[in-house]
Parts: C-alpha cells; sequence; structure tokens
C-alpha cells in the first residue's frame, strides 16, 4: 500500500512529514557522564500540539523495574501538577492517581547494559492560553522477559502557553545513550 502525499504528489510511507503535520524542533542524544535533565527551550508557539519521543535509561538501582520521567513546564516546579496512570506487567494491572509530575517511565540500571525503556509524550495545546495543559504519554520496556508497559496522563494546572519543558530522571541521571526528541504537530 502507497499513500500520495497531498503537498508534493509523491508516494510515500511518511505522509505526516511530508505534509508538515508534523516537524521536528530539537534533539538531544545524552553523552558520556550522562544529564541530570533534558530541557527543551524557546518552544514555538506556531504548532497545535507537541509530542516527545524517547528512548531513555537512568542510573537507578536496587530492584527498581522502572523509573519515572518528571516533566515540568516553564520552570514550575511546584505542586501544580496531577496525574492518572495505568500499569500492565503482562500478568498483571493496575491503576493510581497523585499529585506529581510523573511524565512518563523508561529503564534502569538494573536491567542489563543496552536495555532502554521507551515512550511517547503528547502535550495537548500547549500554546492555548484559555486551557490548562494536558499530556498524555505512552511508555513501556522489556527486562528480558519482565516487560512493562504504562499510560500516564498528566493536567498542569496552569493556562500559561508551554515555553519550556524539563525532562528529569528521577533518581541520578539520564544515562549515556538516552534520547530525547521533541516534535511539532500542526493539528
Amino acid at each position: 500500500m502507497s499513500v500520495t502525499s497531498a503537498k508534493t504528489g509523491s508516494t510515500s510511507l511518511s505522509l505526516a512529514l511530508e505534509n508538515n503535520f508534523m516537524e521536528p524542533i530539537a534533539s538531544t542524544l545524552v553523552g558520556a557522564g550522562g544529564a541530570n535533565a533534558v530541557i527543551f527551550n524557546d518552544i514555538p508557539q506556531t504548532y497545535k500540539h507537541l509530542q516527545i519521543r524517547y528512548t531513555a535509561r537512568d542510573e537507578r538501582t536496587g530492584g527498581a523495574y522502572n523509573s519515572p520521567v518528571w516533566g515540568y513546564f516553564n520552570g514550575d516546579y511546584s505542586a501544580n501538577y496531577y496525574r492518572h496512570d495505568l500499569l500492565g506487567t503482562g500478568s498483571s494491572a493496575s491503576a493510581e492517581s497523585s499529585t506529581n509530575n510523573f511524565i512518563s517511565i523508561m529503564s534502569t540500571a538494573d536491567y542489563t547494559s543496552g536495555i532502554f525503556g521507551a515512550g511517547i509524550i503528547d502535550i495537548l495545546d500547549y500554546a492555548n492560553p484559555n486551557k490548562n495543559k494536558v499530556s498524555r504519554s505512552f511508555s513501556g520496556m522489556d527486562g528480558n522477559g519482565a516487560g512493562y508497559v504504562f499510560l500516564f496522563s498528566m493536567l498542569w494546572m496552569n493556562t500559561t502557553p508551554i515555553t519550556s519543558i524539563n525532562l528529569s530522571s528521577f533518581v541520578g541521571n539520564f544515562q549515556q545513550h538516552s534520547r530525547f526528541s521533541l516534535y511539532g504537530m500542526k493539528g
């Protein structure tokens, strides 16, 4: 099956990129020594939604199967965040809610080197000055047969358009080779 681009007339499977529905804004690859945060600043206000795609691992150890990725908008480190999540392990499921800003999950250093968590985070209507900001994410990891899948939703109780996003590791640093890429979606 092929798809024809409305913009260029070419035949391709990457219709979303060709029609400018989704455009890359910035990407960060964590280098040697790790990084305690990845920050996207000066985010253009010309898109309908934002999307972050990542593969990540942190240095946390001690039996943890995964580690949260914390998300902060516009340097707001207050208690203005609320979340809901669903966890599936393949043999059980659970759900919870909290007043914190866990935006997604990643793998920990307890797993074999090279095991990274992956996720997609959508930040909806990020530039709209009339709405509180909502994000949703789908993330997971496979630790050699012990897999986890998470669905998160997070509410930031603020109508200010998002101009910066700080993604932080729950404990310690994002390890080398973690990658975070920010995209703008036309809507």
